[in-house]
């Protein structure tokens, strides 16, 4: 084997073959500029002219103003999808388990301050005493992620199961703040609405990303998905939840854990044996999910379905 060197050059002296002095001879540095190199260059630039002035002139990645045009939607949606995945995978991510849930559940804290406001609040009496009785799940939420967090499974070097939520208040800030407890860290996936919307303060500032397309949002919450826990929630978490059945039930992804957390509150709102008995749906499409009460069961089953140790008591 040969180890190749470069021949010595001295500052202000030719080359041997009359070429400039001190040439970058090295075979594995990249010879052109990365873009941030290229982008201060431009900044360095004269910017004095009309020609230097007019939008046209501007590097095509800094053009704001293209970027959103409408026929730019593709490079968009490829944007949304690389930044996540590359972020993540930089940190190791290996999978994830999915929490959704709704926005509107209060913590056990809130749930008192919800109840004293009931009456004076547009909301009825009756449906303010319902989600008090919800607020339950937020611990079970928590504690889920507590549990998966603590579990600390590593796999060929990456971690796995780290919790992921929307990002968003309720549910989803029970899910981060569950794996803040057993020091860990966390993703949030949030979405622009036009309404305000911030991530909550236990989401890890590196994994805290946003979206404007649902679509690249509910990619990512299943790409790396392991195992989902659905707690009760609205047309958002309907949404995710229906979509992950649809795409086990067509074998478009393989089975993972889904546990449906609440009995009372499933069973009421969606009469799964219906729609089997209707023949929209078969039998065994029921066992593609299970209902679950607790955060010790649920993390149970997906011990059981990976063959992971038990949860520590």
């Amino acid at each position: 084997m040969t180890e190749r060197k470069d021949p010595p050059t001295e500052p202000g002296v030719p080359g041997p073959h009359g070429e400039p002095s001190n040439p970058d001879r090295s075979l594995t540095p990249r010879k052109f500029y990365k873009a941030e190199q290229e982008a201060a260059f431009s900044d360095a630039s004269p910017q004095h002219t009309p020609q230097t002035r007019h939008p046209a002139y501007k590097l095509a990645f800094r053009d704001t103003d293209f970027l959103l045009r409408e026929d730019l939607r593709p490079v968009r949606f490829q944007l949304e999808l690389l930044k996540a995945e590359t972020m993540l995978e930089e940190a190791g991510v290996g999978s994830t388990l999915v929490i959704y849930g709704s926005a509107r559940i209060p913590s056990p804290e809130e749930a008192e301050l919800l109840k004293d406001a009931a009456e004076t609040d547009d909301r009825p009496a009756k449906t303010a005493e319902k989600l008090i009785e919800k607020a339950k799940f937020y611990t079970e939420a928590r504690k889920l992620a507590f549990l998966a967090s603590s579990a600390a499974v590593i796999e060929d070097g990456k971690r796995q199961f780290v919790v992921t939520s929307g990002g968003g208040p309720s549910i989803m800030e029970a899910a981060n703040r569950g794996a803040q407890d057993a020091g860990a860290e966390s993703i949030g996936l949030n979405i622009v609405l036009p309404h305000e919307q911030a991530p909550n303060e236990y989401v890890t500032p590196r994994l805290s990303f946003q979206f404007h397309y649902f679509a690249l949002r509910k990619m990512h919450f299943l790409l790396r998905a392991r195992a989902v826990a659905v707690f009760p929630g609205g047309f958002g978490t309907f949404d995710e939840f229906f979509e992950l059945l649809t795409l086990i039930q067509t074998g478009k992804m393989k089975p993972i854990p889904i546990l449906l957390f609440g009995k009372d509150f499933w069973t009421r709102v969606v009469n799964f044996e219906a729609l089997a008995e209707e023949g929209v749906i078969s039998a065994k499409d029921l066992k593609l999910f299970r209902i679950v009460e607790t955060a010790d069961e649920a993390w149970d089953r997906v011990t059981r379905f990976y063959q992971l140790p038990p949860a520590k008591p």
